[in-house]
């Protein structure tokens, strides 16, 4: 009649150590849900602004950066997350020999993200020589601009 407790009590044992272990691994699950959760609203708390600049204009180009330190700025630096994307005759503005070379080396220093799009480099035969050496790329800047659209950025065409 023993042997037949101790399997018992062996079961009800196993069966007790499983659930203990199923909620701590539980508990741990929902802290780190609520880890993830919390970073995700602190991430999501910055401001985030796209601004698009596809006009070959000397003084839009002064007014997007403008706009982009005014954004800095007011909100802190630390707050808000700026994404200068140029294309089209708005490339212009990312050359090394522009004459917003100097601001755009400033904007990329105090944190924004200036990128130039490859596919206008391509089509005005620009290389990464060519352009300011401060910047960065992306293949399209339209699907760029969509992208962090459908992230939640603000979009700012001046």
């Amino acid at each position: 009649m023993k042997a037949k407790l101790y399997p018992r009590a062996w079961i009800v044992w196993a069966c007790l150590s499983l659930a203990a272990a199923g909620a701590h691994a539980a508990a741990e699950a929902n802290t780190a849900i609520k880890s993830a959760s919390a970073a995700k609203a602190k991430k999501a708390a910055r401001h985030r602004v796209v601004i698009q600049v596809s006009d070959g204009d000397p003084k839009k180009w002064q007014l997007a950066l403008n706009n982009a330190r005014n954004v800095q700025t007011e909100l802190g630096q630390d707050q808000v997350d700026i994404e200068i994307v140029a294309y089209g005759p708005g490339i212009g503005m990312l050359k090394a020999d522009s004459e917003a070379a100097a601001r755009v080396e400033e904007a990329v220093g105090s944190g924004m993200r200036v990128v130039a799009c490859e596919n206008t480099m391509t089509n005005q035969k620009l290389s990464r020589s060519d352009m300011n050496p401060f910047i960065g790329y992306v293949r399209a800047g339209v699907v760029e601009i969509m992208e962090k659209q459908r992230q939640g950025y603000a979009y700012l065409r001046p």
